[in-house]
């Protein structure tokens, strides 16, 4: 569905990310994983067009950069880390900009199917009950839900989140994972993210890249990915040993 080709992202003479290559095939969870500073959400950023890269990167064998805005969001839907609302939209008000994509022209309605689109996306993500709520009260938390409700009334075939899970509580970070694990299971659909949480990482990913330093260390299936070896190499300490010290702490 999505490729990767040869990525390269620079800021004059820093280079954040390095002549990486990656697949994206229907039903797939890749997940970037890697440290701080590995070059995982520059490279978000570059599949969404927010920052000028070389390499190429195609959707169903079409370069990216041939797609008008609104056929791409039709296609691809991007959460990313910071989204910040300074006007007191609704709940809903936000959601709703999600259809905006399948608009026929600036001054027509909105499709047919908007409102049950967007009531679907804020009943799955919890949000129902604030649908009037101003963005300006919410608590982080349940603003990166508004903002996973817009994608998901967007109804994209691709889903590529950047810490979706950033500021919520447990409660929400395994509803909102179960929820993108159940959406992934639709036909024609693949997701890509980057999550710093390695446990998310091997628990609900297919496939993985993991990152270091710009470049691609590893990638393939999950389990190729998430080795001893190659966590000790990217982050320089025993993962394996410390993820089961931790686990000795509930048992």
């Amino acid at each position: 569905m999505l490729t990767g080709s040869h990525i390269t992202v620079r800021y004059g003479d820093f280079t954040a990310v390095h002549d990486l290559s990656f697949s994206l095939h229907a039903g797939d969870w890749l997940m970037l994983a890697g440290p701080n500073g590995a070059g995982k959400s520059t490279l978000i950023e570059a599949i969404a067009n927010g920052v000028p890269y070389t390499g190429t990167i195609c959707l169903e064998g079409q370069n990216l950069k041939t797609f008008r805005p609104a056929q791409l969001a039709r296609s691809i839907g991007v959460l990313s880390q910071k989204n910040n609302v300074s006007y007191a939209y609704t709940v809903e008000e936000v959601v709703r900009l999600g259809r905006y994509a399948y608009r026929p022209g600036l001054f027509s309605r909105h499709a047919d199917d908007t409102g049950d689109k967007v009531e679907e996306a804020l009943r799955i993500t919890g949000l129902t009950e604030l649908r009037h709520a101003s963005m300006l009260t919410l608590s982080g938390g349940e603003t990166q839900r508004v903002f996973l409700a817009q994608v998901f009334a967007q109804d994209p075939g691709i889903l590529i989140l950047d810490e979706p899970a950033n500021h919520l509580d447990l409660k929400y970070q395994a509803h909102i994972f179960s929820l993108i694990q159940a959406w992934l299971k639709q036909p024609r659909r693949a997701v890509l993210s980057v999550v710093h949480d390695l446990s998310l990482a091997r628990r609900y990913g297919t496939h993985a890249v993991l990152m270091h330093h710009g470049a691609g260390v590893a990638q393939g299936s999950i389990s190729d990915v998430m080795t001893p070896e190659n966590l000790a190499q990217v982050y320089d300490m025993d993962v394996y040993g410390w993820m089961q010290d931790m686990l000795k702490q509930w048992t």
